[in-house]
């Protein structure tokens, strides 16, 4: 199964619909079924794969993402890197809808879920000092640059475990924090990658200011996040298509040497 592709795209289902010649692959993994198959691609002469982390339906919530399963077939078919969009809540009145985060880090907000692949008797403790790989999102920034978006180069992501929202009391503890995004799936899936020796890159497209707090609007519910993450889904695409032209195979970053498999 190894070097059918060299990029994973962990996302919605409206990406892989803008990839050439699509084919279907489905991975058998130790942790159980992927949330849906990995769709592989070309854009720009690479090989790229995808997947929809909550299912091509959407039916997947995402406390009950099998996230080992999904970075797992990413490696096995000879990923090294992971690019992982996602929808996202604003909790500063600078970020704001529509704008792009870069986030360089994260907090763990999340509780029960499986988040490493070291359980057993070869147990690795593998840094999150820098959970996310500093050289493509070098690349991802000079990429959004280029096409002029509107973009936050760092920021912290705070995860929580969803599918509710958060309360008001919650947001303003985040928003205290100095954090700057929220969002339901960056963790365990950014770690995961890591362990794995791949790379791994957000892209946090903000579509709300959480509770409502920082921009004095009403609360977050998921029809307006839905309506602003379709109206920026042509903006996510030409995003991740600059970032797979500008990725080539030289690597500056550690991150392939986490772990010993």
């Amino acid at each position: 199964m190894k070097n059918l592709a060299s990029i994973g795209i962990f996302g919605g289902s409206g990406f892989y619909k803008f990839l050439d010649d699509i084919e279907e692959v489905y991975i058998e993994t130790p942790y159980g079924k992927t949330s849906d198959a990995i769709m592989l691609g070309t854009i720009a002469n690479k090989k790229v794969a995808f997947m929809p982390r909550h299912g091509r339906d959407h039916s997947i919530a995402p406390h009950k993402v099998n996230y080992r399963a999904n970075v797992w077939a990413m490696k096995e078919i000879g990923c090294k890197r992971v690019i992982s969009p996602c929808a996202a809540g604003s909790l500063q009145r600078e970020v704001k809808p529509g704008d792009i985060v870069f986030c360089d880090q994260y907090v763990n907000w999340t509780n029960g879920r499986e988040d490493t692949f070291f359980e057993k008797n070869d147990i690795q403790h593998i840094s999150a000092a820098e959970p996310y790989c500093p050289q493509l999102r070098e690349i991802a920034i000079k990429s959004a640059l280029e096409l002029g978006f509107s973009i936050h180069k760092t920021g912290t992501v705070v995860v929580v475990q969803g599918p509710r929202f958060s309360t008001k009391a919650e947001s303003a503890f985040f928003s205290k924090q100095g954090w700057q995004v929220i969002n339901m799936t960056q963790y365990p899936e950014a770690h995961l990658v890591k362990e794995l020796n791949m790379c791994p890159l957000n892209i946090s497209l903000i579509t709300d200011y959480d509770a409502g707090l920082v921009a004095d609007c009403a609360p977050v519910s998921h029809e307006a996040v839905m309506k602003v993450f379709s109206d920026n889904i042509l903006k996510l695409q030409k995003l991740l298509f600059k970032i797979v032209e500008l990725t080539d195979d030289k690597k500056t970053c550690n991150c392939d040497n986490q772990a010993k498999w």
